[in-house]
This record gives structure tokens, C-alpha cells and sequence, in this order.
């Protein structure tokens, strides 16, 4: 509806949008929210923190927010305040980014016969708690002046929702603390407000922040070294959040140590919180499942599993009495099973053709029924016929995008990333490792 106003409509708004702006006035019922709270699938309906918290907000408002947003992310961005390991929610970034960092670390670690251990820190209830003061200090600190800094103030203070079940409403809440759910800049003043985490860890450990996914790591040959740096830059990242106002959980916090060293090597103790972090043999990791060899087989089996409830979709739909026909097939089938195996693929395609080769079952069973085609169709006919490349050209297309992304965006982490040449001689004498992405 407001791309459809008329002229003499949009100015007006334009006009009300300055007066906010230069008066230093917001309206209450901006300060709003309905919340609509949506259950979480598989979970108990009868607990209410089983439910996903929906926030409605008011559509003006989230128009002009949008505006302030691009003109605060221009200020981060072209003076460079936010550290380039953070890859959320900003443009020519993805959550790729972070995977490739780690999957780049272990796979020279594995090159150069070092252990690299990984702990993996969970925020709790980030945004809910995120201190609203510090957001505005650490604004002042990057030397932000003017009425930007004056509208996130007015627009952070006394923000109320209630809860609409049905058509039942809740009384009003004050939200004391955190950013507002469900608008634009809220993402934007979180990210500014963890993003001095990353300048806690010495200088041996590294980090990688997408918004509130914390991942920390440190290479090298003697355990013992590994766990004191690791272990100061856990209590550097508890005593800044504790300051901060964050709550790292201990519980839900957990390490992986990755080698492929032979002969047994012990974990290292780790504490948070006076807990100690226990060590998995793999995790999920920005929605790829990290294990301990680096093999990426817990998440190409996981992979299947999910395509494989997904197929039956296509079994349903593809009857020949009253089934979709070919290309509504297609659209369901890249909407539900191909956007899932494109996900990562540059990050865990380049595992051994052995693991790799299990999706591709999935990829012909879904163009066999999009197509109605039989059985004994030879798979290059299917590709063929369904206008559609093989998973192992598909990977290497979206690596090659992925690659020039990369080297278009010159603040980008990885933009100058060079192997050393003794790597490059190590890599060309040991062809059983699998070589890092940019090799």
C-alpha cells in the first residue's frame, strides 16, 4: 500500500519522517508490539518457553527504520568500526563466511599434523538482554553525533508489547531491557554492541561472530599450549559479558578437538563458569555439522534424511491422474530438497567422493518423478531432459560464485588470502589431505 500512494501521500509522510527526525519526537504506539507466539515443531505446547515470539510492529515505522538502518550500516561500514570476522547481517556476507574461516583453520591444522580445538559458545537469549545503555556508549565511542544517535535513544526507551492469542489480547509489558523484536535496526545495534567480543581473545586465538554464533579456536602442536591460551580467552569472554550484560550458557556450550594425529591424545580442561566444557565428536555449526575428522559424513547423512522425508512430496504430487505437471515439480523440488543440498556445498563438497556420492541418489529419484521418466533412464538424459546439472557441477558453479564474491568485496577477510608457498609444497607432497578452499 505505501508503494502505491499517490505523490502529494508520499510527501506528506516524507514531511512527518522529518519532523521525527529534526524534532526528536517518536511516536508512542511506534513503541508497540503485538506479539503473536508461534510453538516450536516437536516441542511440548503446554510450556510457554516452547514458543517462538512473533513481534508486530507498526508498518510506518518500519519504513523509516529501514532508512536510519542504511544510513547507520554506511557509517559502520565506510569507517570500518565493526571487526571483519562479524558476518551477520551485513551486505556481501553470509553465514559462509564464518564456516569457510573454521573449515580453512582445520584443514591446515590436518596439513601441517597440528591440533585445533573449537569451542563453540551459546548467548543466552541475546537480543532480550542486550544492554541498552552500551549500545548508545559504544555509538559515542565511534564519534556518532547528530540526530542518529538521538532517534536509536527515543527509539530504544520505553518499548511495551502485548500477546494476541487468537483474538484475546494480554495487558501491556514494558520491555526494560534488550533490543526491539521485530524491527529493522535491532540486528544492527546488537551486532555493534558484541562486536567488541572479538577483541578480547589473545593473540593466538582466533574468532569468527555471526551476530550471536560465537566460535573461538586455536592451533597448534603442544596441548598443553592450546588449553592456556584457550582457557584465557574463555575467562576474557565470560568477565566482558558479564560487564556487557550477556550470559554465556555453560551448559550449552561445547569444544571439538580436531586432529588426525595417530596414537591417543587426551582433551584439554576447559572452564567456564567454574564448568567444564565438554568435548563432542561433532556439532552443528551455522547449519553444517562439523566432526571431529573433518570427513562431513554426520551431515551428509543428516542431509539425506531430511531430502528423503522431503521426496515424498514429489511422490504425492507426481501422480499422472491429477499431478502437477513438470515445471510446478521443478519449483517444489529446488524450493524443498535442492536449496537444503546447495546450502555449505562449497564448504563440504570437497569431501571423499565415497560420502559425496550419497546425495546423488536423492538428486536423480526427484528429477525421475519431476519428469515422469522411468527407471532404466540413463542419469545424463535426465540432466539433460530436466534442464538441470549434476550435483558435482551444481557445487562447483556455486564455488566458483562463491570464490569471486570473495575477491569483488576488498573488505572481505579472506579477499588477500594467500597460501604461504611452504603449504603450497606440503599440499602438493601429501595428495591424500584434502586441500583448503582456496587451493
Amino acid at each position: 500500500m505505501l508503494q502505491h500512494l499517490t505523490i502529494e501521500s508520499q510527501q506528506n509522510l516524507l514531511n512527518l519522517y522529518n519532523r521525527i527526525w529534526n524534532e526528536h519526537c517518536f511516536p508512542t504506539s511506534w513503541q508497540e508490539a503485538i506479539i503473536i507466539p508461534i510453538p516450536k515443531p516437536g516441542k511440548d505446547k503446554t510450556d510457554p518457553s516452547n514458543y517462538r515470539p512473533i513481534a508486530l510492529t507498526s508498518c510506518l515505522c518500519k519504513l523509516l527504520e529501514k532508512m536510519i538502518n542504511c544510513r547507520l550500516m554506511y557509517f559502520l561500514e565506510t569507517n570500518n568500526l565493526l571487526n571483519p570476522f562479524q558476518s551477520g547481517f551485513r551486505r556481501g556476507r553470509s553465514t559462509l563466511d564464518n564456516i569457510l574461516s573454521l573449515e580453512t583453520d582445520i584443514r591446515l591444522a590436518f596439513l601441517q599434523r597440528k591440533h585445533l580445538i573449537a569451542v563453540f559458545f551459546d548467548i543466552e537469549k541475546a537480543y532480550d538482554r542486550t544492554w541498552r545503555c552500551g549500545i548508545l556508549k559504544d555509538l559515542y565511542d565511534f564519534n556518532l553525533r547528530g540526530n542518529l544517535p538521538i532517534f536509536i535513544q527515543n527509539f530504544l526507551k520505553l518499548r511495551k508489547f502485548r500477546v494476541r492469542l487468537a483474538s484475546e489480547f494480554s495487558d501491556y509489558f514494558i520491555q526494560e531491557e534488550g533490543v526491539p523484536q521485530g524491527s529493522i535496526p535491532s540486528v544492527t545495534l546488537f551486532i555493534v554492541k558484541i562486536n567488541n567480543i572479538l577483541n578480547q581473545l589473545p593473540l593466538f586465538v582466533k574468532g569468527s561472530l555471526y551476530v550471536d554464533d560465537l566460535c573461538i579456536s586455536c592451533t597448534g602442536m603442544n596441548i598443553h599450549f592450546i588449553q592456556r591460551q584457550l582457557q584465557i580467552a574463555i575467562n576474557n569472554i565470560s568477565k566482558w559479558s558479564h560487564i556487557n550484560g550477556f550470559t554465556v550458557s555453560a551448559s550449552k556450550t561445547a569444544a571439538v578437538h580436531f586432529y588426525r594425529k595417530r596414537n591417543l591424545h587426551f582433551d584439554p580442561d576447559l572452564k567456564l563458569n567454574n564448568e567444564s566444557i565438554p568435548f563432542v565428536n561433532d556439532i552443528r555449526f551455522l547449519g553444517i555439522t562439523f566432526d571431529k575428522k573433518l570427513s562431513f559424513l554426520p551431515h551428509v547423512k543428516l542431509l539425506r534424511r531430511k531430502s528423503e522425508k522431503s521426496l515424498n512430496i514429489l511422490k504425492v504430487l507426481s501422480t499422472t491422474a491429477w499431478g502437477a505437471d513438470r515445471p510446478s515439480m521443478l519449483k517444489i523440488y529446488w524450493a524443498t530438497i535442492f536449496s537444503k543440498l546447495d546450502y555449505g556445498c562449497p564448504i563440504y563438497g570437497p569431501t571423499r567422493k565415497s560420502i559425496i556420492k550419497q546425495l546423488d541418489p536423492i538428486h536423480h529419484a526427484a528429477l525421475r518423478l519431476c519428469s515422469g521418466a522411468f527407471r532404466t533412464t540413463p542419469v545424463k538424459s535426465l540432466h539433460v531432459e530436466c534442464f538441470e546439472p549434476s550435483l558435482y557441477f551444481r557445487r562447483q558453479m556455486l564455488s566458483l560464485n562463491y570464490y569471486f564474491r570473495i575477491k569483488s568485496n576488498v573488505h572481505h577477510p579472506f579477499h588477500n588470502f594467500k597460501l604461504r608457498p611452504f603449504l603450497v609444497r606440503l599440499q602438493e607432497a601429501r595428495k591424500s589431505f584434502i586441500p583448503v578452499f582456496f587451493f
